[in-house]
């Protein structure tokens, strides 16, 4: 099928927006005011990265590595190495184990000129927790070094999936830490995977997204301290002290979480969230799959496995007898896993911002149709004064980056004053993002971006490119 230009995505947004009463902004530049520059070739199924004041690339590697790219030598060293709990795709059907973990996260420090503070979250080889730890980056030689371990996650890698994995800090100094909720989705027919039958804790996901004395199915805040301890950031979902809860939470019921970004201007926290993959709703389990993106200022539950998308409620269904019970309450979900440590009453849940399904959505055509697998990146914000021949046109100015997997593309979707979405484009419509992982701003106000390259694992053509503006 032929791509659909700019023009008629504009064409059927501007019908669409202009029919719910909403005010038109530009948010896409022409095709021939950006270019894409190829920084990086060597990479190894890259995960995340940043980009430094001096406009070094810091990358992690799924297996064990992250590197160092200069701008000065255009090569790539490797700065820290491990064993890490990682098997390739292809070894192992899903449920052998560890099918989506290793190192996966990689942030700096909103000091890391002064600290040179690095902090990664992996899974070490033969351990079954998640890790996130804090380590510095050397002058000479240039090698992490110094682990402070700030927070474990305890997970089952003995079987597949959702591990999330992303780091980010917010403009308070709290370091963002996303976990999935590490469950086989395999044999609940697509919908919710809450099955409570004795022996079957991996197949239910209460036991982690929707348990509030759980790390997993969750984003996590909590403020690193020069001693590496962490304190807990006030305004988290579960006060310090509350019984049976993690105070380290602050989203919870979230499936597999895996790529977010703070608004440090606003406050707001953007994530998308990959959804089940049922194609149709059923009257006696619940609704389609859909994945979403979400957005929040405050600590809230956004309701997996019991509710998806604008809080479609899900029925407990027993596994065994093969009958459907209750619907969910959005305002008074409850958890009756016999695996639940937490409270049976949640808090109320939160509906998701956009989410859309595998094929066509009318309310948000611009994300097309396909394999769905939703990344949230960066809220762009032009500075006039920034001396920069790559930064982005002033038309990008407010909006957020969100990006998509496994349909290879990246959409802004243009924001007002308030937060609201007015318009959403194709970004750069003229090219192809294989599998894009990751995306940040940099410095110079270019657009970061893995590439993953167009298969599931091992690709030769994994990269890291920059989005710039064209001489």
């Amino acid at each position: 099928m032929q791509e659909p230009t700019l023009s008629f995505i504009r064409d059927i947004l501007r019908s669409s927006l202009t029919s719910a009463g909403m005010a038109m902004a530009v948010c896409a530049a022409s095709a021939a005011g950006l270019q894409k520059t190829v920084l990086v070739t060597d990479a190894e199924n890259p995960m995340q990265l940043e980009v430094l004041a001096d406009g070094r690339l810091l990358y992690a590697e799924r297996a064990g590595k992250v590197k160092l790219w200069s701008p000065e030598t255009k090569t790539s060293a490797v700065v820290w190495q491990r064993e890490v709990e990682a098997r390739a795709n292809s070894s192992t059907p899903p449920t052998g184990g560890a099918w989506e973990a290793g190192l996966l996260g990689l942030t700096v420090d909103p000091a890391f000129e002064r600290n040179h503070w690095v902090y990664l979250h992996y899974s070490p080889k033969g351990g079954r927790e998640f890790r996130v730890s804090r380590w510095t980056l050397g002058d000479s030689p240039v090698a992490l070094s110094e682990e402070k371990t700030l927070l474990t996650v305890p997970v089952d890698l003995e079987v597949c999936c959702h591990y999330a994995g992303g780091l980010g800090f917010d403009g308070q100094g709290n370091l963002l830490v996303a976990t999935g909720d590490n469950t086989v989705g395999f044999e609940s027919d697509a919908f919710a995977p809450t099955d409570f039958r004795e022996g079957r804790k991996f197949f239910d996901s209460a036991r982690s997204a929707g348990n509030a004395d759980d790390l997993r199915g969750k984003i996590l805040r909590i403020h690193p301290q020069p001693d590496g301890t962490v304190t807990i950031p006030s305004g988290n979902l579960f006060p310090p002290g509350t019984p049976n809860t993690r105070p380290e939470i602050y989203v919870m019921g979230c499936r597999n979480p895996w790529r977010f970004s703070m608004d440090a201007r606003s406050g707001t926290l953007y994530f998308a969230d990959v959804g089940p993959d049922a194609p149709v709703a059923k009257e006696q389990r619940g609704p389609a799959g859909f994945d979403e993106f979400n957005r929040t200022k405050t600590a809230g539950n956004f309701g997996w496995p019991f509710l998806l998308a604008d809080n479609r409620p899900y029925r407990q269904f027993d596994f065994a007898t093969k009958e459907s019970g209750a619907v969910q309450d959005p305002a008074k979900p409850v958890n009756l896993s016999p695996n639940n440590t937490g409270p049976k009453e949640l808090p109320p849940a939160q509906p998701a911002w956009m989410f859309y399904p595998a094929g066509p959505s009318s309310r948000f055509p611009a994300f097309g149709s396909g394999g769905r697998s939703a990344a949230a990146g960066p809220v762009y914000h032009f500075d006039a004064n920034l001396k920069s021949a790559t930064k982005l046109p002033a038309e990008y100015d407010n909006c957020l980056f969100v990006y998509e997997w496994m349909r290879n593309w990246i959409v802004a979707v243009k924001l007002d004053a308030q937060g609201e979405r007015v318009e959403m484009s194709r970004f750069a419509p003229e090219q192809t993002f294989k599998r894009p992982t990751d995306l940040k701003i940099g410095p110079d106000g270019a657009l970061y971006v893995i590439e993953f390259g167009a298969g599931w694992e091992n690709n030769k053509d994994a990269r890291i490119v920059r989005v710039e503006a064209a001489p």
